[in-house]
């Protein structure tokens, strides 16, 4: 029983090995690119995988996102058909996306952004903004991220309203499902949060009539993927004023390249996708039993549903 661990970086990959040959000591694990014997592989544990990179593997059972979303997965046009894939999930992953979005709707709340520039300047500017519940958030995408992030943001006290492809319950939070309740979710939302899976519905969809829906002023919060936003609208509507504001964690292409204007935009905040950045002591447990569930059943509650995209 063999597994092939594939990150971009090196060191993170024998980071990773290190770590679940630990915890899965009667299995054979390698980093992909010093992988024995192909055939011997029946797990692939992967992030942002390499076109073609698991086609060698001819007896794969199952390949494993390292992280919740699997577009990373999907976007490898030579990968196996019909594998399943598992995602990786936990409270470890959940409580980081809670902290990094309260932590980011509650600065473009009290507006410390312009506090800072006013800072700078030596200017003793006394903002004063509405309390929370007078302050709506739009959270798109209801998973496990989303729903946890809305809860937390309901319990501090601001408008909650959440957007989803199907119907949800959350204590709290007014829910918006479908298509056709699009807009009326956007309508009136101040700080619009995506934490939308990535599909062929999704791509784009931080774009300019998004945008003009949603009160003047508003703040853009994306900690999805980069390929949610269109980078040329979003910079048009900060221009006009219709954004005021925005926090990025993620990107089209990744690191951001050092020319891209958002590095300079004095009205966007970038974070080099540490939203909810698993590590390999944590996400090694989530993974080893994870393959022990498959192994043993066939299938776990994290298995995604690779024609959603989710």
């Amino acid at each position: 029983m063999s597994i092939a661990v594939s990150l971009p970086a090196n060191d993170k990959t024998e980071w990773w090995c290190k770590m679940l040959r630990d915890l899965m000591p009667d299995w054979d694990i390698y980093p992909i690119n010093q992988v024995p014997d192909p055939d011997s592989i029946t797990y692939s544990v992967v992030w942002r995988p390499a076109t073609g990179a698991m086609t060698p593997f001819r007896n794969l059972k199952a390949i494993v996102s390292l992280g919740a979303g699997i577009d990373h997965v999907l976007a490898d046009k030579e990968l196996p058909q019909d594998v399943p894939i598992i995602r990786t999930v936990g409270t470890d992953l959940t409580q980081r996306m809670k902290e990094y979005i309260a932590l980011h709707v509650l600065r473009h709340h009290r507006e410390l952004p312009q506090i800072q520039a006013n800072q700078a300047a030596h200017l003793w500017d006394q903002i004063i903004v509405p309390p929370a519940p007078a302050r709506r958030v739009g959270i798109m995408g209801l998973g496990n991220l989303g729903a946890a992030a809305a809860q937390l943001l309901a319990q501090i006290g601001f408008d909650v309203v959440g957007w989803s492809r199907s119907a949800k319950t959350i204590e709290g939070v007014t829910i918006y499902s479908g298509d056709e309740a699009f807009g009326a979710f956007l309508e009136g939302t101040e700080i619009l949060v995506c934490l939308l899976p990535l599909t062929e519905s999704t791509l784009g969809i931080l774009n300019a009539d998004t945008f003009n829906r949603l009160k003047r002023g508003a703040c853009v919060i994306n900690a999805a993927r980069g390929s949610h936003m269109v980078d040329s609208d979003l910079i048009d509507a900060l221009g006009s004023g219709q954004i005021s504001g925005a926090t990025l964690d993620v990107f089209h292409v990744e690191p951001l390249p050092k020319d891209h204007p958002f590095w300079d935009h004095p009205r966007i905040t970038v974070t080099p996708h540490v939203a909810s950045m698993i590590d390999a002591p944590t996400g090694s447990k989530i993974v080893a039993k994870n393959i022990r569930a498959f192994e043993d059943a066939g299938t776990v509650a994290d298995l995604a549903d690779a024609k959603r995209g989710y």
